[in-house]
C-alpha cells in the first residue's frame, strides 16, 4: 500500500494539479486551503461543501497532518519557543514574537545547518535534514490554529533553524501557500526569507516567487566574512553583491534587501568596518539591521558594547542608510537570534539538551 500524501504542505498549483488527477474542477484546490488554512480544519469529513464520494476519496489517499507539538517555553517579555517533533524523531524550533501591531513567527526551513555560521548555535551542531513544505507551513498553521494561540500571525520570517535557500523547493511551496488568498493571504512585505548568501538561488528566487529578501552580510570584507559566514569562500561578496544587484533589477516597482549585520565585540564592530560596510553597500537598495549577539555554549564570541552600536549605527545613518538596532528578544528561553538548536536524531554533532522549564 503506497504511503497517503500530505496535503498540508501542497500550494494552489499542487493542488490543482491533484484535483485534476481526480476529475475534480479547479475551485476544489481553493475550498482546500481554505480549509485548512483559513478555518484550520484538517478532517475531511467536517468539510461540508465536498460531496461523500470526494471525501472518502481524499482519505484514502492523503492526510493533513502537521507536525506535533513537543514543548513551549515562554520569555518575561511574551516571546515564545515551540519545540516542533518532525516524523523523524528531530526536533526543530519556531518561535512567535509578539508585538504591538503584529505577531512575528520565525520558522525553521532545516534541522540543523551545515554552513557552521560562527555566530549561530543551530551550526555549531551540524545538519540532520531538510524539512518538506508541510512540515514548514505547518509552523504557521500551528502558530494560528494551536489552542493557546488566539491571535493570528502577521509576519513570518524565515530566519529559524537552517540555510532557507539550500531547501529552495520545499521553501518557495510553503511561502506560495502562505501569500494565497485563500490560504494565509500574507502580503509579499510580510514573507521574509532570509540567506547567508546562496547566489545562485538569489537569481532564482525573483523569478519563482515575491516575498521580501534578508541577506545575513555580518563582515563587510572577503577576509572577516570567510571566518564568521564559511559560505563566502564558495560565494565571495563580490558574486553576493551582484546578485544582489540582479535579483533587484528583476524587480519594476522599487525594492529594498535587509542586510543583516551581528554585532560582535571586537570583531565586526569598528569604525573602519562600519566605512567598509557603507561603502560596500553604496550601490544597493538596501537597509541595514543591525542584531546584537546573542551568545550561546561554545562561543567566545561577546556583544558588542552599546556605544558601539550606537556609533556604528549613527556612522550608517550619516551616510544615507536606513539603519535600525534590533531589540533582543527571547534571549531568556534561547530564542533569539542564532540561539536555535532544537534536538537532531541524526547527526555527527550530537543532540543538545534543553534546559528550560516547559510550560
Amino acid at each position: 500500500m503506497s504511503k497517503k500524501i500530505n496535503l498540508l504542505g501542497y500550494s494552489f498549483e499542487s493542488l490543482k494539479v491533484f484535483f485534476f488527477n481526480l476529475g475534480e474542477p479547479e475551485y476544489r484546490a481553493k475550498q482546500l486551503l481554505s480549509w485548512i488554512h483559513q478555518k484550520g480544519v484538517i478532517d475531511f469529513d467536517l468539510m461540508t461543501d465536498f460531496n461523500k464520494d470526494l471525501r472518502n476519496k481524499l482519505k484514502s489517499l492523503s492526510i493533513i497532518k502537521p507536525p506535533e507539538i513537543h514543548k513551549v517555553y515562554l520569555s518575561e517579555e511574551g516571546t515564545k519557543k515551540y519545540l516542533i517533533k518532525l516524523d523523524s524523531g528531530s526536533i526543530i524550533e519556531m518561535v512567535i514574537i509578539p508585538e504591538k501591531n503584529r505577531r512575528t513567527l520565525c520558522v525553521s526551513s532545516q534541522a540543523g545547518c551545515a554552513l557552521q555560521c560562527s555566530f549561530c548555535a543551530t551550526g555549531a551542531q551540524g545538519f540532520d535534514q531538510d524539512l518538506s513544505s508541510d512540515e514548514i507551513v505547518g509552523q504557521l498553521w500551528l502558530a494560528n490554529f494551536n489552542k493557546d494561540n488566539s491571535k493570528s500571525i502577521t509576519n513570518v520570517v524565515f530566519m529559524g533553524m537552517g540555510e532557507p535557500l539550500l531547501n529552495y523547493e520545499a521553501v518557495i511551496e510553503s511561502a506560495k501557500i502562505m501569500k494565497h488568498q485563500n490560504s494565509y493571504g500574507l502580503s509579499k512585505k510580510r514573507i521574509t526569507i532570509s540567506t547567508s548568501g546562496i547566489a545562485p538561488k538569489i537569481n532564482k528566487l525573483s523569478e519563482d516567487i515575491d516575498v521580501s529578501l534578508a541577506i545575513s552580510l555580518h563582515a563587510p570584507d572577503d577576509k572577516l566574512r570567510d571566518q564568521i559566514v564559511p559560505i563566502n569562500k564558495k560565494y565571495p561578496i563580490n558574486s553576493l553583491m551582484q546578485a544582489c544587484k540582479d535579483y533587484l533589477n528583476n524587480f519594476e516597482s522599487k525594492k529594498n534587501i535587509t542586510m543583516e549585520y551581528i554585532m560582535i565585540d571586537g570583531v565586526n564592530d569598528s569604525m573602519n568596518h562600519a566605512k567598509k560596510l557603507a561603502a560596500l553597500l553604496s550601490n544597493i537598495s538596501c537597509k541595514i539591521n543591525l542584531i546584537p549577539f546573542n551568545s550561546f555554549k561554545g562561543s567566545d564570541y561577546k556583544r558588542s558594547k552599546n556605544s558601539s552600536m550606537k556609533s556604528f549605527k549613527n556612522y550608517l545613518m550619516s551616510k544615507g542608510f536606513i539603519t535600525t538596532l534590533r531589540v533582543t528578544r527571547g534571549d531568556g528561553v534561547d530564542a533569539a537570534c542564532g540561539q536555535l538548536v532544537g534536538e537532531l536524531s541524526n547527526t555527527i554533532k550530537g543532540k543538545n539538551i534543553i534546559k528550560h522549564k516547559s510550560i
